[in-house]
């Protein structure tokens, strides 16, 4: 895990490198004043000094504090910079394997989770490098030197801390492994709460539509309510630091000035000294300090460390699907054959999604597709831009297998529109650019006409220029899927698939927009799945899907007289109509 991390450093080893050298810096610096301290008493207490003398000794401690300060401000902002750039290059590296994960690496992590991966994993690992390069290591170094430093110098004074570290010690590691499993169980419930939040925000129109604001209240209430819960009983063990760190003190106060004051009464002054005891008070806050430091650190990073395994699971994952090792990169033509092609969507499923599939589509054909819920239609179509890679059995694109080919080649030939569409922010100039970046506003124009976008386009005060909302909230469900239409058919694909993409227009706007295919694109393979037989009627092959096989297929009036499921839909849409009338 931490050889993953470690190469997201990068470019900011230099940054890493500088802060590790000026705080040690700062460390060694800040255990020689207590010794500077304690001459400049010792020369007033003599009662002998000269001015100059004690002016000398202030000096050297002004410089030894402002050197002090120095080092710790040239760290602190190398290790700012050091950190922040860890951190950046954490996301690029998980954003760009997330960019090459198959829809089944998807499903295994889910996207709520991903998403708390990327920001509040990524925040923890970001203050842990931090930690590392800074207090993790000025700490041991000012506990060691501290210590050092205090039986070189306070000789018997030193033995309080025999007592007082082994007992600090064991009192932190306590508190620090109680509060761990708090503070672990909270990252798992990080992802159920972001859940919450994703699944209301874009369900907003059906919470409020079934008033079910409440219930959606108190589901986030007791998820974040959990969360409060245990980082409180974390909290609560972790603040019992700071009244044990305070016995600490005062005991290694009460033990030095004792002790201290015993020996310079006994001795006369002549074995120590007043500078030695408060040159020991500093070195015991000093030493006690880093204790505590050492110990908040052992949390920080505990807490820490979950959020790393996060980021390392997600950096180590092999994408499902990968290109071959010397793939094809040009696709000849838009047929498509499905050989022998079963398929479920994980090793452990218990049933096939897709079996028997036989089919041969030849380039340049319309292949509509009919089925009821469930029957796997985009199932079906997924297979052929390689969404998911066949369980059993080989598709073709083309006349190649298309796990030969490059992916991105592949599925530059490909141009899917889906049910749900999706617009991003910016303009509907920007988001049409999606399907072609260098298409110039004369294609536009003409891809939105044949998608029958055009003058809804134009009504609008900005036109082309007119700035779309997250989420493309600020245009219809009609209106969107006819965008993303046009946005694909600015691609001019080998093969364009339909995944019940006008179920929100109606039948003569349809019939227009598969009007404007023929004419556009008319080598182009159209796939069209639909719920409506008037939308595929017309199609050179029409597929009934049921239950995750090919019931039928041919056209319109062979399936009206050989297929009993085409003719019940055709029957009961046929009547609805007249109905209608």
């Amino acid at each position: 895990m931490f050889k993953t991390l470690y190469k997201c450093v990068r470019e900011f080893k230099l940054p890493a490198l500088l802060t590790l050298i000026f705080i040690s810096g700062e460390a060694v610096i800040e255990v020689f004043i207590p010794t500077i301290t304690k001459d400049l008493i010792d020369v007033i207490q003599n009662g002998g000094a000269e001015m100059s003398e004690i002016v000398k000794y202030g000096l050297r401690l002004v410089l030894m504090a402002l050197l002090s300060l120095c080092c710790g401000g040239i760290a602190a902002i190398a290790g700012a910079k050091a950190s922040a750039g860890f951190a950046k290059n954490v996301r690029h590296d998980m954003f760009h394997k997330i960019q090459d994960y198959a829809f089944e690496n998807i499903d295994k992590f889910s996207s709520t989770s991903l998403v708390t991966r990327m920001t509040t994993d990524v925040a923890n690992a970001q203050m842990a490098f931090m930690m590392i390069i800074r207090v993790a290591v000025r700490a041991p170094l000012l506990l060691i030197f501290s210590i050092i430093m205090a039986f070189v110098k306070g000789g018997r004074l030193a033995f309080s801390f025999v007592i007082i570290i082994p007992f600090l010690v064991f009192g932190l590691l306590m508190i620090s492994r109680k509060a761990m499993p708090a503070f672990r169980a909270v990252f798992r419930k990080y992802d159920r709460l972001n859940e919450s939040i994703e699944e209301n925000v874009r369900g907003m129109r059906v919470v409020k539509g079934f008033s079910r604001e409440s219930f959606e209240k108190k589901k986030f209430g007791d998820a974040a309510e959990d969360i409060k819960n245990d980082f409180t009983r974390a909290e609560r063990i972790v603040a019992l630091n700071s009244p044990f760190m305070q016995i600490c003190v005062y005991f290694n106060m009460i033990f030095v000035l004792l002790v201290g004051s015993s020996i310079i009464i006994k001795s006369g002054g002549t074995t120590l000294s007043l500078g030695s005891i408060s040159m020991m008070l500093t070195y015991g806050m000093q030493i006690l300090m880093q204790l505590m430091m050492l110990s908040m650190i052992y949390v920080m990073l505990t807490m820490s460390g979950e959020s790393m395994k996060r980021i390392h699971e997600v950096l180590r994952e092999t994408p499902a699907l990968s290109d071959p090792a010397n793939p094809v990169t040009e696709v000849k033509d838009g047929s498509i054959e499905f050989r022998d092609v079963a398929f479920k969507y994980s090793a452990a499923a218990e049933r096939y999604a897709l079996y028997d599939i036989d089919l041969k589509i030849e380039s340049g054909m319309t292949v509509g597709i009919l089925g009821g819920t469930g029957a796997s239609k985009s199932t079906l179509v997924q297979l052929i831009p390689r969404l998911y890679d066949v369980t059993e059995g080989s598709v073709s694109v083309g006349g190649v297998d298309v796990r030969e080919y490059g992916i991105e080649a592949l599925r530059r030939s490909v141009a899917m529109v889906l049910q749900k569409n999706l617009l991003f922010s910016g303009t509907i100039k920007e988001n049409l650019r999606w399907g072609n970046e260098n298409a110039t506003d004369e294609e536009i124009a003409e891809a939105c006409r044949l998608a029958q976008a055009d003058d809804f386009v134009r009504s609008f005060p900005d036109g082309y220029d007119t700035k779309i909302e997250q989420g493309g909230t600020n245009v219809s469900g009609g209106q969107k899927q006819r965008l993303c239409i046009a946005r694909a058919l600015l691609r001019k694909p080998k093969i364009l698939i339909l995944d019940d993409s006008t179920s929100a227009v109606d039948t003569k706007t349809d019939a227009m927009i598969r009007a404007g295919f023929l004419k556009y694109i008319p080598e182009t393979t159209k796939i069209i799945i639909a719920q409506r037989v008037s939308s595929v009627q017309d199609a050179d092959l029409i597929l009934v899907m049921d239950n995750g096989k090919i019931a039928a297929k041919g056209t319109h009036d062979e399936l009206l007289t050989s297929c009993e499921i085409y003719q019940e839909v055709y029957r009961q849409q046929t009547k609805g109509d007249d109905a209608s009338e």
